[in-house]
């Protein structure tokens, strides 16, 4: 890959890769480190004329994690973190999560099954199309569309029954 072309894709993607990232694990230092290592897998191996860069390094940046995630579940048993420790221990999301509101929804959206809530993630939070989250996911566009409406209508349910009225 051109050196240009990644210093390019680094300064246009590293932050919303960041984020999503984070949004995943909720740890600064390992978003970080997957952040860095979804584009050395860039450098090292995505060629030039490929179609989608931006939803090819979703797809690596979420391999990543996942495969981060498996290791980490092998290597070290973790003890159970209540939402309050992890908001609490987290400048950035405790930042971003101020008001009961947004609380609510980041339960709710962390009671949703890994698919739909990386649909909803990468669709509202990273601004991508339902099909780079298609291309991303390894599923349909109209698959995705139905995970989201789903995902949105599971939200709903789960803020109605702790008390906030949506219209």
């Amino acid at each position: 890959m051109d050196n240009e072309l990644l210093k390019m894709l680094y300064r246009k993607y590293k932050r919303e890769i960041y984020l999503y990232l984070y949004s995943m694990c909720r740890n600064a230092d390992t978003a970080e480190e997957l952040m860095q290592e979804t584009f050395l897998k860039a450098l090292l191996s995505l060629s030039e004329n490929h179609t989608n860069m931006r939803a090819w390094l979703y797809m690596v940046a979420r391999n990543l994690y996942f495969n981060h995630r498996k290791t980490e579940l092998r290597t070290e048993p973790r003890d159970e973190i209540t939402l309050e420790e992890d908001i609490k221990n987290s400048d950035i999301l405790g930042s971003v999560i101020r008001t009961e509101q947004h609380q609510l929804l980041f339960k709710a959206l962390q009671t949703l099954s890994d698919n739909k809530r990386d649909i909803l993630l990468l669709q509202y939070f990273n601004r991508l199309s339902q099909k780079e989250i298609s291309e991303i996911l390894k599923i349909t566009p109209a698959n995705v569309r139905v995970l989201a409406l789903r995902a949105k209508r599971e939200i709903k349910q789960y803020m109605e029954e702790h008390g906030y009225d949506i219209p």
